[in-house]
């Protein structure tokens, strides 16, 4: 049975740490590979990225698998959630080998951040160390296959959307050939997922089914929620999506690079402008190696491609469709479901 999210990869655990109140609108989460690790990749595109040990997935480098991916809310200081994450791998013997007693490991961790910083009302309130623990063992905790909370909690607490409230959005899907893709993303854009002319998100658009458009009265008030929105909030747009594509698949280093880089299509086509000079935007690709690639179709990598942007795009609706509304002493953020009702 799946659960249409990224821990329908085999193996794949998900935790959140959320912190919200007194000043706190923030998180962590944690993406968990599978014992032994997992091959992967990075991409990324945004102007004004945060981000934590990247370089060591290049193809060209030495490090071949690694144990976990952070993603966090905090800016640049909440990457140090990334040193509680790779505190619990050392304790439980995964990373790097590094020498002949199986502790000498060395976890390679690698993070990346959204803005959110003040959101809650007090820019000092920014996750750390504890609370990259806190979301590890969140991940190691849960069962295997265990569905995936979305909306307003880890890394994408304080999300936003352009004015709107974003959050965490999973998805996944089984191909033809038997393969498992997968995403999660943390939705929060300088651009809007909303086409204010419509008021239908631009992630709904072209996807091969009926669009409903809210009435007229309905779209016209959430118009004037949102311009209040932008007027109470004097924050500026710093903000950054984030996603991890996952798969079974038996990628090397340069595919799974290749799946993280046309993944960033799937941010383009729900998120309207992207990768600007105040977006961190940034792709993580997991490789856990279970099922082959047809070696004979040089091709094959192609459905993996097509997968995992089209994935990305259904987690941005996600976020944006599970997302809470926030009025607080950091600014006020209207939710989709709030302006637009269930349609």
């Amino acid at each position: 049975m799946t659960v249409d999210a990224l821990t329908d990869v085999a193996g794949v655990r998900v935790g959140h740490a959320t912190r919200s109140g007194d000043g706190w609108l923030t998180g962590t989460t944690v993406v968990l590979a599978p014992q032994g690790g997992a091959v992967a990749a990075v991409d990324v595109r945004g102007g004004g990225p945060g981000t934590k040990e990247t370089d060591a997935l290049d193809p060209r480098n030495v490090v071949q698998r690694i144990d976990a991916v952070v993603l966090t809310g905090g800016s640049a200081y909440g990457l140090d959630a990334a040193s509680g994450v790779m505190a619990w791998l050392e304790e439980h013997g995964r990373g790097v080998r590094v020498g002949p007693d199986p502790a000498h490991v060395v976890p390679v961790v690698p993070a990346a951040c959204v803005f959110d910083l003040g959101r809650g009302g007090d820019f000092r309130a920014r996750p750390d160390a504890a609370t990259g623990r806190a979301a590890v063992e969140a991940a190691a905790a849960s069962e295997p296959g265990a569905p995936v909370p979305q909306g307003c909690v880890g890394a994408g607490t304080g999300a936003a959307i352009g004015r709107l409230k974003g959050g965490i959005g999973t998805a996944s899907t089984v191909l033809d050939s038997g393969i498992t893709v997968a995403a999660l993303v943390v939705a929060n854009a300088a651009g809007s997922a909303l086409d204010t002319e419509t008021g239908v998100l631009y992630g709904e658009l072209g996807q091969g089914r009926r669009v409903s458009y809210p009435e007229a009265g309905v779209h016209q008030a959430a118009r004037e929620r949102l311009a209040e929105a932008a007027e109470r909030s004097a924050l500026p747009p710093l903000n950054t999506t984030l996603a991890v594509v996952a798969t079974d698949a038996d990628l090397s280093k340069a595919q799974a690079q290749k799946l993280a880089g046309t993944a960033h299509d799937g941010i383009a086509r729900a998120v309207r402008p992207v990768h600007l000079l105040n977006d961190g935007d940034t792709v993580f690709a997991l490789a856990t190696g279970q099922r082959p690639l047809d070696a004979g179709n040089p091709l094959a990598l192609n459905a993996l491609l097509a997968a995992g942007a089209d994935l990305v795009t259904r987690s941005i609706v996600r976020a944006a469709r599970a997302a809470e509304p926030v009025d607080g002493p950091g600014g006020l953020w209207p939710s989709y479901g709030e302006l637009y009702g269930g349609r």
